[in-house]
């Protein structure tokens, strides 16, 4: 961790190896988790590209060091959820032949917007564990909380995905 946060600091006065480093640290996650949201392959590699050149071009303002990987996954969690509004204003017109993959795209929009209702904080959260696979106490690490407080908002979060897609 020590090194991590060294890296930090020589990212943040410009060091673009160091930055590299640390990119090489979080890329599978920051992959993994624009695929899973986007569903698309190359919308996933497109919004993974913008979040590291938004984050290289911003990490010197980066305040606190530890906070790395809860920021760019931020940084990732807007630009999907952009991608996501840009699909949602797009009018599909699909085939009566796909009558049943249409049903499985509706329910994958439903999820989706269930999940942009969320609050910044618990979207972070369940992307953070759900995509990226971390635990109630690395997320708590990340964002600065107990990991007894990031299980409850997990839940809550959980239950208002739950009753939005009820509706």
């Amino acid at each position: 961790m020590e090194q991590g946060l060294e890296l930090v600091q020589k990212a943040k006065a410009g060091n673009v190896e160091a930055f590299s480093l640390l990119y090489q640290e979080v890329y599978r996650d920051l992959y993994r988790f624009a695929l899973y949201t986007l569903k698309n392959i190359h919308d996933a590699e497109d919004v993974v590209s913008d979040t590291v050149a938004d984050a290289w071009k911003g990490v010197r303002g980066l305040r606190r060091a530890e906070s790395f990987k809860a920021w760019i996954f931020r940084i990732l969690a807007n630009k999907c959820r952009r991608r996501l509004r840009q699909y949602m204003d797009k009018t599909v017109e699909l085939p009566l032949d796909l009558a049943e993959d249409s049903r499985d795209i509706c329910r994958d929009m439903d999820v989706r917007r269930a999940f942009a209702e969320l609050s910044d904080e618990e979207r972070m959260i369940l992307a953070m564990n759900i995509f990226g696979g971390y635990t109630s106490r690395e997320i708590g690490k990340a964002l600065h909380m107990s990991s007894n407080t990031v299980r409850s908002k997990q839940s809550r979060a959980l239950k208002k995905m739950e009753a939005c897609l009820e509706r």
